[in-house]
């Protein structure tokens, strides 16, 4: 009886471990995805202008991308329940912070403080699904439903943004972290077990400031370009500052940092490098995606934020098709065949975006792009990652998925920054808009011949 009993009890405690670690995986993607959609009455109510909009984006972007290796690395030091406690009640503080926020100034802050949490929580969750789940069978069940949380989380949040906003008011995309995070962390709270821990703790804090910093100052100074030309000492004063940063950042990680954030040495693997530069062309590409389509759908196309919602859901249905058709045309075709494909499916369906007008349709102007372009970003992850990772030595694969991921990241913020200042320069919206999808389309193009640089996977 007793024998019986306690495997039943382990089962249904790691069942809520489960879902304890897909609940903060959810949330961090949630945030992505629920605020896009709320842009419009964002921008109206607290005065944003065309280029400091993205911000609201970008600020949880960068401090995400800029400390998610400090996260996994922190989880690994200081114990994986502490650091995703602590990385769960910071972004829900943050939370709180932007949803009362009553100045662009604020909220931008509250964004960046949210990306800092998600970059500690994020990592916690898988480390607590790869210590409670030991048996690889069940490690890889479990994976592949925390991952499945995050695509929901991707589908849900566009939709879900689109009620809140349209009912009660912006605010709701960030309160609504609060109340769930805070019965989240009550569940961690008791659910979670803590493992033993090093008592010799190095964190590279100054590497992961650095390098936000610098990624932040270049994004910065990329969006004052607009309003004040490539030649203006507010555009190159950050610039500089940022490329400064970088600098300061290398030097630290190749001279004086104990526990490197990144050690250099990883980017000589061929693989590694190439990959690195494809995830941020990729990030570039897709974060403005998302961006533009949710402003032209409701400031040109004047649909209500929950029709804006609605219309996202067959770009997250199309990236979920690509993501789980990638492993099986991989094992037939190959990996580089997979990447080229998902670059020219993205590249075209760019292009096809880029001729929407002042009164397209949806039908025939934003959903044949969606399938297609969103088709293209499925299929371009797993390779990536497989061939980067199967490049590495496997003490270093947690690493080189982690600066993949990080990649996508930085991209994507310098991407929206330089994409946005590219709209805002155009002489209407509708052109501004088609001006950005065409600079995405190259931004994927370009993944065709850096593909060549990826070597082939060993044989069988």
């Amino acid at each position: 009886m007793t024998s019986t009993a306690q495997p039943a009890t382990a089962d249904k405690r790691a069942s809520v471990v489960l879902l304890v670690a897909c609940l903060g995986q959810f949330l961090v993607v949630l945030d992505v995805s629920i605020v896009n959609v709320a842009l419009p009455a964002i921008r109206t109510d607290l005065g944003f202008d065309a280029t400091g909009l993205q911000w609201v984006v970008n600020a949880y972007a960068l401090t995400f991308a800029g400390f998610l290796l400090l996260g996994g690395r922190a989880a690994d030091l200081f114990g994986q329940k502490r650091v995703y406690l602590a990385g769960l009640a910071l972004f829900c503080a943050a939370s709180l912070a932007g949803g009362l926020a009553d100045s662009a100034g604020l909220l931008v802050a509250a964004r960046a403080l949210q990306g800092v949490g998600a970059a500690v929580l994020s990592p916690a969750t898988l480390t607590i699904l790869a210590t409670t789940f030991t048996d690889p069978s069940a490690r890889t069940r479990a994976v592949a439903r925390w991952s499945a949380a995050g695509a929901a989380a991707g589908a849900i949040g566009s939709v879900l943004g689109g009620v809140l906003t349209e009912y009660l008011s912006w605010r709701w995309v960030l309160l609504i972290n609060v109340p769930v995070g805070g019965a989240v962390v009550a569940a961690a709270f008791v659910v979670l077990a803590e493992r033993a821990v090093p008592t010799a703790r190095r964190l590279d804090v100054t590497g992961a400031i650095l390098v936000t910093a610098g990624f932040s100052l270049v994004a910065y100074g990329t969006a004052q370009t607009h309003e004040h030309g490539w030649g203006a000492v507010q555009a190159l004063g950050p610039i500089g500052a940022g490329v400064a940063a970088l600098a300061l950042f290398l030097l630290v990680e190749a001279r004086f940092a104990t526990a490197p954030l990144v050690p250099l040495g990883i980017f000589k693997v061929r693989a590694i490098s190439a990959a690195s530069v494809i995830m941020v062309l990729v990030g570039a590409a897709f974060f403005a995606m998302w961006y533009f389509l949710s402003l032209y759908m409701q400031n040109v196309l004047h649909y209500s934020a929950i029709r804006a919602g609605l219309g996202f859901l067959p770009h997250t249905a199309a990236i979920i098709v690509g993501a789980r058709s990638a492993p099986a045309l991989m094992r037939r075709f190959g990996p580089r065949a997979v990447l080229i494909l998902g670059a020219v499916l993205g590249t075209a369906g760019f292009l096809w975006q880029a001729r929407l007008g002042e009164d397209t349709s949806y039908a025939a102007g934003l959903l044949g792009p969606a399938i297609v372009m969103c088709l293209g970003s499925g299929l371009l992850f797993t390779p990536v990652a497989a061939l980067a990772t199967g490049a590495a030595p496997g003490s270093e694969a947690g690493l080189v998925s982690g600066l993949i991921n990080t990649a996508r990241q930085v991209g994507g913020s310098i991407g929206l920054a330089a994409l946005a200042t590219v709209a805002a320069s155009a002489a209407a919206p509708v052109v501004g808009y088609q001006h950005a999808f065409l600079a995405a389309a190259a931004a994927l193009a370009l993944i065709v011949p850096l593909s060549f640089a990826l070597p082939k996977p060993a044989g069988p």
